[in-house]
């Protein structure tokens, strides 16, 4: 629009001017009238545009607002603020897509402070299995009991309340550290969070940071490494306290040397909590309580490491290809 207003002004001033018709003031003139007439123009486009997009961010965002939960909890439900970590799980049947089964008649327990570790092929169902637990699924048959609840007896609110996650991409807020240890309780103290970093191998990385607990992380956590992001993550889960944890590859994208210190971190986090660790590196489970081996949405193998080593199964033979170096750990 712009250039197309100067060349016409050019080419019919330039014509005019060598035939004498007007002066080569007059048509510099022009050129000024020209440039302001098409700025409105321009900034009117702009404010259409930024309107345009502002319409369609507004639609999206109140499309969100207004969508209902897949997951109502019952009229009966009640609040639980404390349970001893028993879970089980009772003949349960699930699938995402009606006709699609994920989940094939899996049964499993675990005891107050037991370490679960859960391993089987990509797609088995081990995430699933924890998305049940922590009902962001409802499952189609069988039941979930926490302690001695079924957790479709009890809110989905207090239910997650009760579980602490450690996921394999850790989010952090940008504001300070302490802030980012503290999003697990907001009324907890500084010195409690100190005491959590300090229980995640967390505290001597931090004090070396620029301003300690007070530097402010960028989006993300992106000016620190995954492993100490990873901490942090940790650091907040201790502080939150909770009787059941899920470790969901929490140790796979990073070094020998930084998991080392993650798997001290975890062990501290896990002592006396209910613990579901899902694992491709299978090193990381053996000195589980408990081994569920999961293939094709089937609970096959249950057991400690060497039991399961000795019955020479499906276990075993995954065990065995990772170690042969047959398998990568990206397929198992």
């Amino acid at each position: 629009m712009l250039h197309l207003d100067v060349a016409l002004v050019a080419l019919a001033g330039g014509w005019l001017s060598l035939n004498g018709t007007v002066s080569v003031g007059t048509v510099a003139s022009f050129f000024i009238f020209a440039r302001m007439f098409a700025r409105p123009l321009n900034q009117f486009a702009q404010i259409l545009n930024m309107a345009l997009q502002a319409k369609a961010g507004g639609t999206r965002v109140f499309e969100i607002l207004d969508e209902q939960p897949e997951i109502v909890d019952r009229p009966s439900a009640h609040d639980v603020e404390t349970v001893d970590g028993h879970v089980g799980m009772d003949h349960v049947d699930f699938s995402y897509v009606p006709g699609v089964p994920i989940l094939h008649d899996v049964s499993l327990v675990a005891r107050p402070g037991q370490k679960i570790g859960l391993v089987g092929p990509t797609g088995a169902g081990k995430s699933t299995i924890i998305n049940v637990i922590t009902r962001y699924y409802d499952i189609q048959a069988g039941d979930i009991r926490l302690d001695d609840a079924s957790i479709y007896d009890v809110t989905t609110t207090s239910l997650r309340e009760l579980v602490g996650m450690v996921l394999q991409e850790p989010y952090l807020f940008s504001d300070t550290v302490m802030a980012n240890i503290r999003y697990a309780r907001l009324d907890a103290t500084d010195e409690e969070c100190i005491e959590a970093a300090k229980a995640a191998s967390a505290h001597g990385f931090v004090t070396r940071l620029p301003e300690g607990y007070d530097t402010v992380l960028s989006g993300g956590g992106s000016n620190l490494s995954q492993g100490q992001r990873q901490l942090i993550t940790i650091a907040r889960i201790i502080l939150a306290n909770r009787p059941v944890l899920i470790l969901d590859e929490a140790t796979s994208s990073v070094d020998t040397r930084t998991e080392k210190a993650l798997q001290e971190a975890l062990t501290t986090m896990m002592k006396g909590r209910t613990s579901f660790v899902i694992a491709h590196r299978l090193s990381t489970i053996r000195d589980s309580d408990v081994i569920v081996a999961i293939n094709e949405g089937r609970v096959v193998d249950v057991g400690s490491h060497d039991e399961l080593m000795a019955a020479k199964g499906f276990y075993h033979n995954l065990y065995m290809s990772q170690f042969r170096g047959d398998a990568k750990p990206a397929d198992l």
